[in-house]
C-alpha cells in the first residue's frame, strides 16, 4: 500500500510505502538525503518514530498528532509549523528553527531544544518536562500553562515571553534573561534564578517559594502578592517598581 504527501498548493511531494512504519521513516529520511524539500508538507498523524529528520525542510508543514517522539530533528526548519498535539518525547530537536510553530498541547518530555530558535512559537499547556532548552530562544514565546518541571532553561532568552500559570517548579533558569516576561502566577518553587535577568518582568502573585534568586537582577519588577517564602534574596539588585528607592539585598 502506498501513500501521497502533498503540499498545501496539492504538488505531490513523495509518494510513501506504507506496509510499515519503519519504510514510512526511510523513504522520508532517503528524500530528505535526496534534497527533497517538505515545505507545507501535509504529515498529519504521521508516525515518524525515531527518524532522522535532521536539516529537513519542513517549513509550514503540518504535523498535527504526529507521532515524533525520539526522532533527531536537529538543524530542522520548522518555521510556522503546525505541531499541534505532536508527539517529540525525547526527541532532539537542538538548534532546530521552531520559530512561530504553533507547538500548541504538543509533549516535548525530555526533548533536547539546546540553543533552538523558538521566538514567537505558540506553547500554550506544552508538556516539557525535563526538557533541555538551555541557550534556547524563546522570546515572546507564548508558554501560558506550559509544564516546565525541573527543564533546563538556563542562559535562555525569555524576553517578552509569557509564563503566566506555568509550572517552572525545580526548573533550571541560571542566567536566563525574563526581562519583561510575564509570570503571573507563575509556579517557581525551589526554582534555580541564580544571576537571571528580571528587569521589569511581571511576578504578580508568582510563588517564589524556597527559589534561589542569588544575584538577580528584579529592577522595576512587578512582585505583588508573590510568595517568596524561603527564598534565597542573597546579592539581588532590588528597585521596586514605581519608586526611585534600590535595594541590594545580601
Amino acid at each position: 500500500m502506498h501513500k501521497n504527501i502533498y503540499n498545501t498548493d496539492e504538488e505531490l511531494l513523495l509518494t510513501v510505502n506504507m506496509d510499515n512504519d519503519q519504510n514510512i521513516s526511510r523513504d522520508i529520511e532517503a528524500a530528505i538525503k535526496n534534497g527533497v524539500s517538505f515545505y507545507s508538507a501535509d504529515l498529519r498523524h504521521a508516525n515518524l518514530i525515531h527518524a532522522n529528520l535532521s536539516g529537513a525542510d519542513l517549513r509550514y508543514a503540518n504535523l498535527t498528532e504526529a507521532n515524533l517522539s525520539g526522532a533527531v530533528l536537529s538543524h530542522v526548519n520548522l518555521t510556522e509549523a503546525d505541531l499541534s498535539r505532536v508527539n517529540l518525547s525525547g526527541a532532539d530537536l537542538s538548534k532546530a528553527d521552531l520559530s512561530d510553530a504553533d507547538l500548541r498541547g504538543a509533549d516535548l518530555r525530555g526533548s533536547k531544544l539546546s540553543k533552538a530558535n523558538l521566538s514567537k512559537a505558540n506553547l500554550i499547556e506544552a508538556n516539557l518536562t525535563e526538557a533541555d532548552l538551555s541557550g534556547a530562544d524563546l522570546s515572546g514565546a507564548d508558554l501560558y500553562k506550559a509544564d516546565l518541571y525541573k527543564a533546563d532553561l538556563s542562559k535562555a532568552n525569555l524576553t517578552e515571553a509569557d509564563l503566566s500559570k506555568s509550572n517552572l517548579i525545580k526548573a533550571n533558569l541560571i542566567k536566563a534573561d525574563l526581562s519583561d516576561a510575564d509570570l503571573i502566577e507563575a509556579n517557581l518553587t525551589e526554582a534555580d534564578l541564580s544571576m537571571a535577568d528580571l528587569r521589569d518582568a511581571n511576578l504578580t502573585g508568582a510563588y517564589l517559594h524556597r527559589a534561589d534568586l542569588g544575584e538577580v537582577d528584579l529592577t522595576e519588577a512587578n512582585l505583588s502578592m508573590a510568595d517568596l517564602s524561603g527564598a534565597d534574596l542573597n546579592g539581588a539588585h532590588v528597585r521596586l517598581k514605581g519608586t526611585n528607592t534600590w535595594a541590594y539585598l545580601t
